[in-house]
């Protein structure tokens, strides 16, 4: 078999096997480029006063529990706090997806919204179906995606270079002719 038959063939099947995770890489990928643009993505952060923050974490967990969506009660129900003293606001990232957004100065409650960037990320690396599809499925199918782009540059450079030669041919043979 020649280098160029077995280079299709690679072509081939390794397309084949990697369609799903590239085109679910692809468009949550899209998704992920657009989060600071389409709020539906990832909730735009609210600026308040600027300067250090006066709450205490007692006085955000009070102001987050005050939001009937974030269905919490506990330091456990929060994810992480986002603290963003040049903007203004501290954001209270929930486990259930939700986000709350909070004045640093009084705790006032400026936004409230469902994030759902956290969930198109774990969908795009993988983690979202099993912890081991990262590495088990989303890995191979990236490495099938380089030897594709590898043999399909091979490929390319292979065909120019015979056109390139059929012409350069054709014209020896019009000037041998004329």
């Amino acid at each position: 078999m020649s280098i160029k038959k077995f280079f299709r063939q690679v072509h081939y099947w390794g397309a084949l096997a990697c369609a799903i995770p590239l085109l679910i890489v692809i468009a949550t990928g899209v998704l992920l480029l657009l989060k600071k643009d389409v709020a539906w993505i990832q909730p735009p952060t609210v600026k308040a006063e600027n300067g250090a923050p006066t709450l205490t974490f007692e006085q955000i967990l009070t102001a987050v529990n005050t939001v009937p969506e974030a269905n919490m009660a506990t330091w456990k129900d929060i994810d992480r706090l986002d603290v963003r003293p040049n903007k203004g606001v501290i954001k209270a990232r929930l486990k259930n997806s939700w986000e709350v957004q909070l004045n640093p100065q009084n705790g006032e409650v400026v936004s409230v919204a469902y994030r759902r960037s956290d969930i198109i990320e774990s969908i795009h690396d993988g983690t979202f179906f099993h912890k081991q599809a990262k590495l088990g499925l989303f890995l191979p199918a990236a490495i099938i995606l380089l030897v594709l782009w590898i043999t399909g540059i091979y490929l390319f450079i292979i065909t120019e270079k015979g056109k390139y030669n059929a012409r350069k041919k054709q014209r020896v043979r019009l000037q041998a002719a004329s």
